[in-house]
């Protein structure tokens, strides 16, 4: 233990006595949430090819200003600036986005593959000072506990975007988009709350939850979903982007979406 905490300090970095490939889960985080960055920006600047029928990418959602029939408020506004390029998914996206960022999770795992810091446990790190998170940018990671709550008003939308994905022109029905959606917005909410906010919300304050009944229920519920919260992070992530390639897909004209009756 004492030459491994040697390393730890004082090590060159990628130094380490591991014999593992320790390296394999970092450079999977790195292309992973590389890929879904330079996409998600991407198709975020795209403003179109975001509906087709019913179906609403979950970049775009909730549409506050916008050319399609789900927009809340109508085209773009008067009052934007004619020198700032406009997508209805860039006036949303910062939530999830700061909501993701913040994430204890996704802090752990970033930490490693973007910063180095550490690589991996046990392993040098290319820098010899620890600042902390009182600084920026780290110290924004305080926001998560506020962003939480803009992120549970998502899920609402999104579940309702699921419902709406049932209404076809014809009636209703469901179409492998509905079903697309649907998952994503699962999804969503499965990580969503089994954040650690979520289960302060549900458990926090009391000296003994077990004394009350619901909230107590609550907890083990949103523990139940913490145990997981790396699947569901990562299962949310892909079920977003897929979701809005498949919509783009559709719009484009590139695939017909397949209805199930």
């Amino acid at each position: 233990m004492a030459s491994v905490d040697l390393i730890w300090k004082n090590g060159r970095f990628g130094q380490t006595s591991r014999r593992d490939a320790w390296w394999g889960e970092s450079l999977l985080v790195f292309l992973g949430l590389g890929a879904f960055i330079v996409y998600g920006t991407w198709a975020a600047f795209q403003g179109n090819h975001y509906t087709h029928g019913p179906y609403l990418s979950p970049f775009y959602s909730p549409e506050i200003f916008g050319d399609s029939a789900h927009s809340w408020f109508g085209p773009k506004p008067a009052w934007f600036p004619d020198w700032m390029p406009f997508s209805p998914a860039l006036l949303i996206l910062w939530a999830p986005g700061l909501f993701r960022f913040t994430c204890y999770y996704y802090r752990g795992a970033y930490y490693k593959a973007f910063w180095a810091d550490p690589p991996a446990c046990a392993v040098g790190e290319p820098r010899n000072t620890y600042l902390g998170e009182k600084t920026l940018p780290l110290v924004l990671h305080n926001l998560h506990r506020y962003v939480f709550y803009i992120a549970l008003l998502f899920i609402v939308v999104l579940g309702w975007d699921a419902i709406k994905a049932t209404q076809f022109d014809d009636g209703f029905g469901v179409g492998l988009g509905t079903v697309i959606l649907t998952v994503n917005a699962c999804l969503l909410s499965c990580y969503t709350l089994g954040c650690h906010c979520s289960r302060h919300l549900c458990g926090g304050g009391l000296d003994v939850v077990s004394d009350s009944p619901i909230r107590h229920a609550l907890y083990q519920f949103t523990s139940k979903l913490n145990g997981n919260h790396k699947k569901f992070a990562w299962a949310s992530l892909i079920s977003v982007g897929f979701a809005d390639i498949y919509v783009r897909l559709c719009s484009m004209g590139i695939f017909t979406d397949v209805r199930f009756f």
